[in-house]
């Protein structure tokens, strides 16, 4: 049985919601998957931000037929597809997803699209290698500490320096007196 005009438009809503919402979009053949392998697909994906959306192609198509940043995923659209929608942490998505076709060995990588560009396997994979968003900040914080820290033992080390010279004032004067006082013995 067929959907009707309401629930494709329902789904064309959600679809172009969840183009808005992306900062990424994969394209995968689900082909041979079961509902069982999608659902746990799904779960994988979740905790990352990532959506994953099995629609008709040329539902997907008249979605991104208007939006350049999408138009790109129209050379994808052939097939079973499956469409996974990153829209928080895209390093996890990505991760999580190769992490599911390792395990499931069913599913082929299409390609993605970002900023207007389409992008390959090999691209993707460089995106997921870049550090997530925790790990940058993570960097970051690590590198103001190690300044602030720097700062801290640098300007502790002034007054200390500064002490020392000071308590060696008198113990110098008094070796020099000692001196002068030795040699007009002599």
């Amino acid at each position: 049985m067929g959907k009707t005009k309401q629930q494709k438009q329902e789904m064309l809503a959600d679809i172009k919601q969840n183009l808005s919402e992306s900062q990424l979009a994969l394209v995968i053949d689900y082909h041979g998957l079961s509902v069982a392998e999608i659902t746990d697909l799904r779960r994988r994906l979740i905790p990352t931000g990532t959506v994953c959306s099995v629609a008709k192609n040329t539902l997907i198509g008249i979605a991104v037929k208007e939006d350049g940043n999408w138009q790109p995923i129209e050379s994808l659209l052939s097939g079973s597809n499956a469409f996974l929608f990153l829209k928080d942490d895209i390093s996890a998505g990505i991760k999580a997803y190769q992490d599911f076709q390792k395990a499931s060995k069913k599913t082929e990588f299409k390609g993605g699209v970002m900023e207007g560009r389409l992008l390959s396997q090999e691209q993707v994979k460089a995106i997921a290698d870049l550090p997530s968003k925790e790990e940058l900040l993570a960097q970051i914080a690590g590198a103001i500490n190690s300044i602030a820290t720097n700062l801290a033992v640098s300007l502790n080390a002034v007054p200390t320096q500064l002490a020392t010279g000071i308590n060696e004032v008198p113990t110098s004067l008094n070796r020099a007196v000692k001196a002068i006082s030795e040699q007009q013995q002599s």
